[in-house]
């Protein structure tokens, strides 16, 4: 009975970390069903999103510090996405008036979205890393992550082999949070896994209500293919170095990382 309770616990926080996506989704199906007269549906979507980010900072949901956070990864999404739109890994068919070189601007805050649950995430559950790896490691790590979405294009891709050296760089290390009083503890490693594997599930939703078109999704939409879970996994860890360089550097009293990893950076 009490694994129950502390499950629904446990799914209660989380839903409400995921406050920022739910809103992007609900947004997506209802200009999908009923269409919002006088402006394209992507402005109303970006429209939407920029009135919630404004929300989240004015209730304090959201700390301006986070805010910058989530800007930046904004435009690591939005940089991602004209080089991608360019490739013809996928494309934004509908008009919009707020389109750069065919991108939606309101792309940006789907990636966003996932900056907002992590900082979220880490505040409710009071989060905390053991043996997080030295800077000098995992920073060149995130930067090759990032790189390779571009460079795979004129290069072999070598997302498999950073997936195996993120396994090996971070096999002891953990992270571990509350929940109703209780401490748990997870492999960092899994916990990669499993919120890329969510966002998968959330980029299938996504795709069926027109937010992007994949190429095999032109004349029907069909399922996202599963070996897309690696490219979320890996662009989570660069999210999740980002937001944990935020509250590093903030000394957030809700969040400790172990910082002997970092005393090798001086």
């Amino acid at each position: 009975m009490k694994a129950l309770k502390q499950l629904v616990r446990f799914g209660w926080e989380q839903a409400l970390s995921c406050l920022f996506p739910v809103v992007i989704f609900a947004s997506l199906a209802l200009t999908k069903i009923l269409p919002l007269p006088l402006l394209p549906r992507y402005d109303w979507l970006l429209i939407i999103c920029l009135l919630m980010q404004w929300w989240m900072v004015r209730s304090g949901l959201e700390t301006l510090d986070e805010l910058k956070v989530i800007t930046l990864f904004h435009l690591i999404g939005l940089a991602l996405e004209l080089f991608k739109t360019h490739m013809g890994s996928w494309s934004y068919p509908e008009e919009g008036y707020f389109k750069i070189f065919g991108v939606p601007l309101y792309s940006g805050f789907m990636y966003a979205s996932v900056a907002s649950y992590l900082c979220q995430a880490w505040r409710r559950m009071k989060v905390e890393l053991v043996k997080w790896p030295p800077f000098l490691v995992v920073v060149p790590l995130c930067a090759a992550i990032y790189l390779n979405f571009f460079t795979h294009h004129f290069w072999i891709d070598v997302r498999w082999y950073l997936t195996a050296f993120v396994i090996i760089v971070f096999w002891q290390s953990w992270v571990t949070y509350g929940v109703g009083g209780t401490r748990y503890r997870m492999p960092l490693a899994l916990a990669f896994v499993l919120i890329g594997f969510f966002i998968w599930i959330a980029e299938n939703i996504a795709t069926f209500f027109g937010a992007w078109e994949y190429p095999n999704q032109t004349e029907a939409w069909s399922l996202v293919h599963l070996g897309k879970v690696s490219s979320w996994l890996l662009l989570v860890i660069v999210s999740f170095l980002i937001v944990a360089t935020l509250k590093l550097v903030k000394g957030s009293n809700s969040t400790k990382i172990d910082r002997g990893a970092f005393r090798q950076l001086l």
